[in-house]
C-alpha cells in the first residue's frame, strides 16, 4: 500500500500509555515528529531500571523530577509540537477518568503493560492488575469519552507453541503456556466485545520480538550484551536451538504509525501481526551480537525454559494489505545499531 502518512491530517491528540517504555517512547518520539499532540502516560515501576526509563522521557523534553510528579500533567515543547506527560497506574480509574475527560483523546495507544513471559510465572498478580483490569479501564475510558480509535499492544506469544507455521492471525490461540500470553489473548476477546457492543474501533498489534536502541534491559539483546560486555556467563535454552521473528524497532514504528494515521477499513475490530517474516536462529543472533563487540560469549547451555516457545514466525501479509509496513531492516543492520547505541548510551569501549 502507497499511502503516505506524511499527507494524512495528523493534528490530532493521542494519548500513549507506557511512554516511558521501548515501544512507547519511540512512538511518542515519532508521533511528535509528524505533528501529533501528545500526552504520555507510565507508572515509571522498576520491573527493570527506572533509570533507563528517565534517560527515555529526557530524550522527550520531560526531566526526571517533573516525572516523579504523581498525577501531575507536565508539558515540554519539542520537534516544534507538545508533549506532555503523567505519572499514573491504569489501575486508577478515577484518575484515569479525570485525565480522558479533560484531556479529550481522539486517538488512544494502549502500550502499558507488565511484560515478560518469565516474571509472570513468579508475580502473576501484577499481570492482572496491568495487563487485565488497566486494559479495561482504558477501554471504559474510550467508552465513556468518546474515543473512537483504539491501538494496543497484543504479543506473538499468543500463538503458544504452534507449528502451524508462519503464525497468521486467523489461527486459533486458545492454548497460551504463559500467564502474560493468556493477558494478551484476554485484551483482544474484551476489544472484541467492545467494538461490538460500543461501536469503538479496536485493532490489536501482536509484536514478534521487537529489539533495538533503548530496548528493554530483560530482553535478549540487552541480556546478552550486558554480559559479553561484562565476560559473564549468557544463558542458552533448548540448547541454542531457538528461532525468533526479530523486528527492528524502526520497521514496528512505522506500522504503528501507519495503524494510527490511516482511517480507511470499516471493521471495528482488527488483529494484525508485527513482525519481520524472517526469523534467526538464536545462535546466529549471538553470533552477529559477538562480531559487533568483538568478543566472545560464554555460553551456559540450558533445557527449554518453562514458559517458553520453541520458535516465532510472523505472516505479515494482513498488515501490508491494509496499511503502511514494509520492515525491511536485517538482523546484522538492527544488532549493529543497538550495539552503536549501547556503547555510546553506557559509555562503553569497544573492548572493555
Amino acid at each position: 500500500m502507497s499511502v503516505s502518512i506524511e499527507n494524512q491530517n495528523v493534528r490530532k491528540k493521542v494519548l500513549v500509555t507506557g511512554a516511558a517504555g521501548f515501544i512507547g517512547f519511540h512512538l511518542s518520539k515519532r508521533l511528535l515528529e509528524l505533528g501529533f499532540t501528545v500526552v504520555g502516560l507510565d507508572n515509571i515501576n522498576d520491573y527493570y531500571d527506572v533509570h533507563l526509563k528517565y534517560a527515555r522521557l529526557k530524550e522527550l523534553g520531560i526531566e526526571k523530577s517533573e516525572a516523579k510528579l504523581f498525577l501531575t500533567k507536565v508539558s515540554s515543547t519539542i520537534y516544534h509540537s507538545q508533549m506532555s506527560f503523567v505519572r499514573m497506574n491504569l489501575e486508577d480509574v478515577c484518575e484515569l477518568s479525570r485525565l480522558f475527560r479533560e484531556e479529550k483523546f481522539d486517538i488512544v495507544c494502549n502500550l502499558a503493560a507488565q511484560a515478560g513471559v518469565r516474571y509472570s510465572i513468579e508475580n502473576p498478580r501484577a499481570y492482572i492488575d496491568s495487563n487485565i483490569n488497566g486494559f479495561f479501564n482504558v477501554l471504559e475510558c474510550c467508552r465513556n469519552f468518546h474515543v473512537h480509535k483504539l491501538v494496543y499492544a497484543s504479543s506473538s506469544s499468543v500463538y503458544g507453541n504452534s507449528d502451524d507455521i508462519p503464525f497468521r492471525e486467523e489461527q486459533n490461540v486458545d492454548h497460551p503456556i504463559s500467564l502474560y500470553a493468556a493477558t494478551k489473548k484476554s485484551n483482544e476477546l474484551i476489544a472484541h466485545t467492545y467494538s461490538h457492543l460500543y461501536g469503538i474501533q479496536t485493532i490489536g498489534l501482536r509484536f514478534f520480538t521487537v529489539y533495538g536502541p533503548w530496548g528493554r534491559p530483560d530482553m535478549a539483546m540487552f541480556l546478552f550484551t550486558e554480559a559479553i560486555v561484562n565476560e559473564k556467563p549468557i544463558k542458552v535454552f533448548n540448547k541454542g536451538d531457538l528461532l525468533r521473528d526479530f523486528t527492528f524497532i524502526d520497521d514496528v514504528i512505522k506500522g504503528v504509525v501507519s495503524v494510527i494515521t490511516l482511517d480507511h477499513k470499516k471493521e471495528k475490530y482488527q488483529l494484525y501481526n508485527i513482525g519481520n517474516n524472517t526469523p534467526v536462529k538464536l545462535l546466529d543472533f549471538i553470533e552477529e551480537i559477538e562480531k559487533y563487540l568483538n568478543k566472545t560469549a560464554i555460553k551456559e547451555i540450558h533445557e527449554m525454559q518453562l514458559g517458553d516457545v520453541y520458535q516465532t514466525y510472523a505472516d505479515i501479509s494482513s498488515i501490508t494489505d491494509q496499511y503502511v509496513y514494509d520492515p525491511k531492516t536485517k538482523i546484522e543492520e538492527g544488532v549493529k545499531k543497538f550495539i552503536d547505541w549501547y556503547k555510546s548510551h553506557y559509555k562503553t569501549s569497544k573492548n572493555s
